[in-house]
């Protein structure tokens, strides 16, 4: 980092809809000094049902993350965040996510439909999906065998051998840009295999990554995942990281309690991190003072 000013610091986070947007909203007060790269390969819920019929990118995390950074409650505010109930068509639909793919159509690029809403609800952190091309998070298991489908993903019953971003689409320009400027870099928390891979496996994204100057921290959950990725060590986890990066080494892992069994290469940074009233969640606070810990470490 060439900086220790926290008003001039830029920060990346990247991840997927609730532990990005935790992130987020708990670094809500740098405004514009923090970019989000979200995850755009989610095809459960209202969004599946949304490119199921329309296609495009997932809009569900973006949605999420939008949602947890509108910090002054609006009748758009209250209009973006309404999900349909009863048993029509539209029940469980977020009309959010509808919203956003209805900017999308009338766009030249999705980016400008996320940008539209951040001005309509005042939300100052840039907000970037990986990528503006539609895309399926695909993993190949021990068998040989291709599982489709980032819900598909999340039910394995093993760790897959690889994961794959299908087809090979590009990242968005603004993302690859956010990582050469960056000075600390955020990877989770969240679902390690389906909100924190997806970005890192695009190779423009892989290629920033490996050659940026910017301090990489790993922010590790609160409680086991389920599905395969709470299979996974945090070696492991890392390694994955590492491989989809160049083989640019992880910098540091904030963590709330400490791994004895963590190669000693990584630095450990041991925080008071969870919410009183849920442990599994993190706080936004003790985040937001632990990485202003970070920053001025670094």
């Amino acid at each position: 980092m060439t900086t220790t000013n926290i008003a001039d610091v830029k920060i990346v986070a990247i991840g997927g809809g609730h532990g990005l947007g935790r992130i987020l909203s708990a670094l809500s007060d740098y405004g514009s000094q923090i970019t989000g790269i979200v995850t755009t390969t989610d095809n459960g819920g209202s969004t599946g049902r949304i490119r199921a019929c329309q296609g495009g990118i997932a809009w569900g995390d973006t949605r999420n993350c939008i949602n947890q950074l509108i910090t002054e409650p609006s009748i758009g505010s209250m209009i973006f965040e309404y999900r349909f109930r009863g048993n029509g068509e539209l029940s469980g639909h977020n009309l959010g996510n509808l919203m956003l793919k209805a900017l999308d159509n009338l766009s030249i690029r999705p980016l400008e439909a996320i940008n539209l809403i951040r001005d309509m609800l005042k939300v100052e952190t840039h907000i970037v999906p990986m990528s503006e091309h539609p895309a399926d998070l695909s993993a190949m298991i021990q068998s040989g065998e291709v599982i489709c489908g980032e819900t598909s993903v999340d039910e394995l019953q093993e760790v897959p051998q690889r994961l794959y971003v299908e087809p090979a689409v590009p990242a968005t320009k603004e993302a690859v840009t956010a990582i050469e400027d960056a000075d600390l870099i955020l990877l989770g928390p969240g679902s390690f295999l389906t909100s924190v891979m997806p970005p890192l496996l695009l190779k423009e994204i892989e290629l920033a990554l490996k050659g940026c100057s910017a301090k990489i921290i790993f922010i590790t959950n609160l409680d086991k995942e389920k599905g395969p990725a709470g299979m996974m060590s945090l070696d492991v986890m890392l390694h994955w990281c590492e491989r989809s990066m160049g083989g640019r080494q992880v910098d540091g892992v904030l963590s709330d309690q400490r791994c004895s069994e963590l190669d000693p290469r990584y630095r450990q940074i041991i925080e008071d991190l969870a919410s009183s009233n849920h442990e599994w969640r993190h706080d936004r606070e003790k985040l937001k003072h632990a990485i202003d810990k970070l920053i001025v470490a670094c």
